[in-house]
């Protein structure tokens, strides 16, 4: 994963209400939540959630699929975890003597 797509994925989890949404989504596990079940737990308008999620679908880090006429939404764990991997692989990559981590070293600091 490229530090502009890290970087693309960090901005949009900078806005307050992406990261709630995101939380909420995290929390909500594989099965997922409906649009109107994220709605209700925000209680924002409909116009403004779509905007949101629009951009955090972009950016790789919800998926989204319909069941009839019901959107659910997903967080992608595999595009979550490799999203802040990138800091985890490089934990203390240049810390010099006893104390640095070995590198697979769990957990490291």
């Amino acid at each position: 994963m490229s530090m502009e797509q890290v970087a693309t994925r960090l901005a949009a989890l900078g806005n307050s209400t992406r990261l709630e949404i995101y939380r909420i989504l995290v929390r909500a596990g594989h099965t997922g939540l409906p649009v109107a079940g994220i709605q209700t737990k925000l209680d924002i308008p409909a116009s403004t959630l779509s905007h949101h999620l629009r951009k955090l679908v972009e950016v790789g880090l919800v998926s989204q699929e319909r069941e009839g006429t019901t959107l659910i939404c997903h967080a992608d764990f595999s595009v979550m975890e490799a999203t802040f991997a990138l800091f985890q692989s490089e934990c203390c990559a240049d810390e010099q003597g006893a104390q640095a981590c070995k590198p697979g070293e769990t957990p490291c600091c």
